[in-house]
């Protein structure tokens, strides 16, 4: 078993699973992998239950029914994450916007430069995204800006989707009273690890648009950020934020 797990959530990528599995294997430190499948109608559960027999020890799955979103998925991971005792938890999309070679780089700022959280950051350094139309980048990086003012956080990309935690951070936050489910779970586990007192570091990365598959991104997602920051942010002020209880 290797200290580190990748979890990759999944709906509808029969396109780009085996190759970012694969990929992921083929890195030079030994990654383990969680696929968690919201009942994908096209046979992506089927194609990582394939590949199992290949990797029976490195590669697992949790199956779900219907699409539940998100935040649940990757909570569902984090507990297994927990119970299966990974010192480094990586939260990773399937269809390759994130390089899986920059998992090597997040797993070091936590493994040997102290960060509790790792943060893949498209805007750390300029704007790295290739292949998005302008107005999506846009208004990924002002809703980025917007976030970073609402909630009064030095972090620069707050909506990345990948990330590598320590295990004590995930162990230290009430997974059962995060609130959202779509995007705005990333700006509310960011901000908890934040208001825990974490350190929290930014990786530069190239983020490149999925090549193949179809984009799970929607108007309602980007208002549940946009409104779901203003409830964050009063929730803070009334609540103060505290380490889970043993």
């Amino acid at each position: 078993m290797s200290d580190s797990l990748v979890i990759i959530p999944t709906y509808n990528e029969k396109e780009n699973i085996e190759n970012i599995i694969r990929t992921v294997f083929g890195l030079p430190h030994a990654f383990d992998v969680l696929i968690i499948d919201d009942g994908s109608p096209d046979g992506t559960a089927n194609i990582v239950k394939s590949l199992q027999t290949e990797f029976n020890d490195r590669l697992h799955m949790l199956e779900r029914k219907g699409k539940q979103g998100l935040g649940t998925a990757y909570i569902a991971g984090f507990k297994w994450a927990m119970g299966h005792k990974y010192d480094f938890v990586f939260e990773m999309d399937a269809d390759f916007s994130h390089n899986p070679n920059d998992l090597l780089k997040l797993r070091a700022a936590c493994a040997e430069k102290g960060a509790d959280v790792a943060i893949g950051s498209r805007y750390v350094s300029g704007v790295n995204v290739v292949n998005w139309p302008i107005s999506r980048v846009l208004m990924s990086y002002f809703a980025s800006k917007y976030v970073r003012f609402v909630l009064g956080v030095s972090i620069a990309d707050t909506t990345a989707g990948f990330k590598c935690y320590r295990r004590a951070v995930l162990e230290a936050i009430d997974l059962e009273h995060i609130k959202f489910k779509g995007y705005a779970f990333q700006i509310e586990m960011k901000f908890t690890a934040y208001k825990l007192g974490f350190n929290i570091v930014e990786v530069p990365i190239i983020f490149v648009n999925r090549v193949l598959g179809v984009s799970k991104m929607n108007g309602g997602i980007f208002s549940e950020a946009v409104f779901g920051v203003i409830r964050l942010k009063i929730h803070s002020i009334l609540h103060p934020y505290r380490f889970k209880k043993k």
